[in-house]
């Protein structure tokens, strides 16, 4: 198969929500359809038999919340389907937020009785600011809800989104019989009792036919008819150009925990969804039919299996193929590397793969080399764009419980921080290490993986840091006399930079205004 065809075979898509949409249980249905699976888990914080493929964590699977990105391929009607499923949580957001740099299109799960939320809201508007295409999901149709037509209107208000309906309920909650497909002239109807396996469906071209008011009976038949006139007259027909451009979404409604409208959601996907697109470098943009291999890590995981202690740094292939056992330059170090074992992934599990394409995420084993955002290529200097950093904004001091296990703690903090959900810095003065995270689930979760992944204990002490503020100046002596006045607020980074930790806006405004000659930056890539 040609490089081409390869490509054009690809789809690449991130799944986002707020939490409790149904997020993860979508994903694990559509890897049941794609036959990745044989039993679908369900994400709950209680005991139960099967848990989601994609919540590979111990963590995950106690809390019933994602809190790292997971990765899953499949291949569905001669499709290979990569799916990222992110967290939901806003505590994670900068893991979702840089693994939507990897995708080509996103799926939004939104909740049918709590409608838009928050995080939903700033999921979107990153998607938007990219151009990235976006199809809806309305999930938990089995349950009561807000009514269809309301709920559009909300999207199009609060994620100005432009929604064209592709599939339509029949009924909510009680009620439900199932959903009209708008696109496929398809009526689907829904089996309340057990989950479904193979939906019932049948053609119908004509809502008018009075066969109709036999299957729904007369009232829901009647109810249909009336909104899909509407649905007709208010919004466009689907444009799958309009859509790829990021200016229209299509909606699709559905029972995920039930097995429900996700059929008509992935086949619908296929056909629609881009295929992998140009990615923009500092130096050019890069199309993904180049002869030549070019990718950026976009996520490091420690311990993805805590037995072997490995490090994976998660690649997405942006051009050209990318072979094993063959040299590529890794641009930051300057220097070439070659990976005997790349993987693909289903969650936590892994297959080594000879070669990849673009669009496919590539694991490769590191010892170190790896920072997210690094570029790999066959020679050529490229830096990608668009993966983003973040400042901490909330920080603890990190007290070792157990001083016999000091090597573990250390060596436990330096791999979590790779991964890039927390910054780590040591005072100046005093050498105690400080955790800085942008949620404060992230302290639960670092606290967790260093006990159970790295046998360390460790407690945390509050301290009241306003921002972490990194520093650099172009004259070594104006330098050298700002760290010497400053000694007792400075910090630093992992990687040994220094870093002004600002107990206020005020302070930190004082500051910068004694020292003029001192650059202040909110991130470490500056």
């Amino acid at each position: 198969m040609t490089l081409v065809e390869e490509i054009q075979k690809r789809r690449t898509f991130g799944i986002i929500s707020h939490p409790d949409a149904g997020k993860t249980t979508l994903t694990e249905k559509l890897l049941l359809f794609g036959g990745a699976i044989q039993v679908a888990g369900a994400v709950k914080s209680n005991k139960i038999k099967k848990s989601a493929t994609s919540d590979f964590m111990d963590i995950e699977r106690q809390r019933g919340i994602s809190v790292a990105t997971s990765v899953m391929a499949f291949e569905y009607r001669d499709r290979k389907i990569n799916i990222l499923d992110t967290p939901g949580h806003k505590d994670f957001a900068e893991d979702t937020y840089r693994t939507l740099t990897a995708v080509d299109s996103v799926i939004v799960v939104i909740d049918v009785a709590k409608g838009v939320e928050e995080q939903t809201e700033k999921l979107v508007s990153v998607c938007k600011m990219r151009k990235t295409p976006i199809i809806v999901f309305i999930n938990k149709l089995d349950r009561e809800g807000k009514d269809g037509i309301d709920l559009l209107d909300e999207i199009e208000e609060k994620l100005g989104l432009s929604v064209v309906p592709l599939s339509w309920p029949i009924g909510m909650g009680q009620r439900f019989q199932g959903v009209y497909n708008l696109y496929e002239k398809k009526l689907c109807l829904f089996n309340p009792h057990g989950k479904q396996t193979v939906e019932e469906t049948i053609t119908f071209t004509d809502l008018a036919d009075p066969e109709l008011d036999e299957i729904v009976g007369e009232k829901a038949a009647e109810e249909l008819r009336e909104e899909v006139n509407i649905i007709n007259e208010v919004y466009p027909a689907f444009d799958r150009t309009t859509y790829l451009s990021g200016d229209e979404s299509p909606v699709f409604f559905g029972s995920a925990i039930n097995n429900f409208g996700v059929k008509e959601l992935l086949d619908c996907f296929v056909e629609i969804a881009p295929t992998p697109l140009p990615r923009q470098t500092e130096e050019r943009v890069v199309i993904p039919s180049e002869d030549d291999f070019s990718g950026f890590v976009f996520k490091i995981h420690a311990n993805i299996d805590p037995r072997h202690r490995d490090r994976i740094a998660f690649v997405r292939v942006c051009s050209g193929k990318f072979q094993r056992n063959k040299n590529y330059q890794h641009i930051r170090l300057k220097r070439k590397l070659k990976f005997s074992n790349p993987t693909s992934f289903m969650a936590a599990r892994k297959e080594v793969v000879e070669e990849a394409f673009p669009g496919d995420i590539v694991g490769l084993h590191d010892t170190g080399n790896f920072k997210i955002g690094d570029s790999l290529t066959a020679g050529e200097e490229l830096h990608f764009k668009g993966i983003p950093s973040f400042s901490p904004e909330q920080f603890r001091y990190v007290v070792n419980i157990n001083p016999l296990k000091t090597k573990q703690l250390n060596k436990g903090l330096i791999q979590l921080m790779d991964e890039g959900v927390a910054q780590l810095f040591v005072m100046e003065t005093s050498q105690r290490k400080i955790i800085g995270t942008v949620g404060a689930l992230q302290f639960d979760v670092i606290q967790y993986r260093l006990e159970h992944e790295y046998g360390a204990s460790c407690t945390y002490e509050p301290v009241n840091f306003h921002k972490a503020c990194w520093v650099s100046c172009e004259d070594p002596q104006k330098m050298k006399e700002f760290v010497n006045r400053r000694k007792k607020d400075l910090a630093r980074d992992k990687d040994g930079k220094p870093v002004y930790m600002a107990e206020s806006a005020w302070g930190l405004k004082t500051v910068q205004e004694n020292h003029p000659d001192i650059s202040f930056y909110f991130t470490s890539e500056f």
